[in-house]
């Protein structure tokens, strides 16, 4: 991983969604339930579209019948981003998907995919090998264990990959509260404090955090 540019800047990213459909949420028994999976995944759509990220979105199996398509509500968050479809594990391995990731002209990418130890792993190992820094959103994917699932995040710390979150990388790559992404990073950071209450307790979100949250919401 290159140490070189420090801390992640917007205009250096691409955001990679790889296989985020119904049968790959339905077995998810690792940490992060499906319903925060799907989530923390939207954040990052709506992190991306935001701040003008450029977006890779795919999906595994549909032409072949194997399996659905992207989630409604992540598609929702994605208007106008094209599904390149695969048949390949490895999204890399797909020659419409590779060129959709070096047609963004970014050499960081912010990494989610579901299954952690699957579509994940394979995608961030290929990139890494490419020689793409690479950032995957830990809680924005899931396995289809706990084992399953811990066992490709320590593949993916010894392959060189950093391991981040959702609001990480919304906050991340904003960056200045006083700098030109403010009015974007206020739309989806209370976005997520008025959602996340609803999903979870084990989030810590500040009563003023809230009430700010809903003002904004309420304009």
């Amino acid at each position: 991983m290159s140490n070189d540019l420090g801390v992640w800047k917007a205009e250096d990213c691409a955001l990679l969604l790889i296989d985020y459909q119904k049968e790959m949420f339905e077995v998810i028994r690792s940490e992060t339930n499906a319903d925060l999976v799907e989530m923390h995944v939207r954040l990052l759509a709506k992190t991306a579209k935001a701040y003008d990220v450029p977006i890779v979105l795919s999906t595994v199996g549909v032409a072949a019948g194997f399996n659905g398509p992207t989630i409604p509500s992540l598609l929702a968050e994605l208007d106008g981003i094209e599904v390149i479809d695969r048949f390949s594990m490895n999204a890399f391995e797909d020659q419409t998907f590779s060129d959709a990731v070096k047609a963004t002209g970014k050499k960081r990418l912010i990494i989610g995919g579901l299954h952690t130890e699957i579509c994940l792993t394979f995608a961030t190992v290929e990139a890494l090998r490419l020689g793409y820094d690479v950032l995957y959103v830990a809680d924005a994917v899931g396995g289809r264990s706990q084992v399953a699932h811990q066992t490709a995040i320590d593949r993916l710390a010894h392959a060189g990959g950093v391991p981040t979150t959702a609001l990480a990388v919304t906050t991340e790559l904003f960056r200045d509260w006083a700098g030109p992404l403010r009015d974007a990073a206020l739309d989806t950071i209370y976005w997520y404090f008025r959602e996340i209450p609803g999903h979870t307790d084990e989030v810590g979100v500040a009563d003023a955090e809230k009430a700010a949250a809903a003002a904004y919401g309420a304009q």
